[in-house]
């Protein structure tokens, strides 16, 4: 069954993400780019609150490192940094770069010290074919299709329904958690599910005027909730 990601910026919102059934409580600064990352201490504070709040074991926690450079070691020590909060997985994501092999050589240490990392590509960027393989060879735990420029397109803007569907074989033939996320709503869950996707992921689209720097209206989450 796919699940359902909320991504919160507070106690809060992680509050009324828990309430209306979120499988996976993501932290993001929407303010901040496409994936911002909060304060660790706010990361720390909503980490704590999921674990003693949660309705079952199987709610989890997420966290980004942040709109970082594909710099080996500011990535590195970003995601130790995350990572002690003792949040369930780190999102990392993959931004346009000549070199991505060094950044996963890095990564792959965090991974063997047992931290859960998610791999966030992004549909505007054109990736080489073999990047998949070289993610799951570092340890990654998933891999997230996002959206880098949040202006309403998604993902489905930038691939056909046939490469949708090669991409989400190839992730899961890695045996890998597979994500969708990007500008999506209520609207486009029909389409989205047909990829089979592990978990969906939702901000803008489950917020007040559907504007992701604004508030999460309980109400939205509540009907994709019964729709998945």
């Amino acid at each position: 069954m796919t699940q359902l990601l909320i991504s919160v910026t507070d106690i809060k919102e992680a509050r009324l993400a828990l309430t209306h059934g979120a499988d996976l409580i993501d932290l993001k600064d929407p303010r901040q780019g496409a994936l911002g990352a909060l304060p660790i201490a706010t990361i720390q504070e909503v980490v704590s609150f999921v674990k003693a709040h949660r309705n079952n074991p199987q709610q989890y926690t997420s966290a980004t490192v942040g709109d970082l450079p594909m710099e080996a070691d500011l990535i590195f020590q970003q995601v130790l940094a995350v990572a002690s909060t003792n949040v369930d997985f780190v999102k990392v994501g993959f931004f346009e770069s000549e070199d991505y092999q060094s950044c996963l050589v890095a990564l792959s240490e965090s991974a063997k010290k047992g931290i859960k990392l998610i791999a966030v590509l992004f549909a505007e960027i054109q990736y080489p074919e073999y990047l998949l393989g070289l993610i799951k060879h570092a340890g990654f735990y998933g891999v997230m299709l996002d959206t880098a420029q949040k202006n309403g397109a998604t993902f489905m803007d930038y691939y056909t329904e046939e490469q949708m569907m090669s991409f989400s074989r190839r992730v899961k033939d890695h045996a890998m958690v597979f994500g969708l996320a990007g500008s999506l709503g209520i609207q486009h869950l029909e389409k989205v599910v047909v990829y089979s996707p592990t978990y969906i992921g939702f901000r803008g689209g489950v917020s007040v005027g559907n504007q992701r720097k604004l508030s999460l209206d309980g109400d939205k989450i509540k009907v994709i909730r019964e729709l998945l």
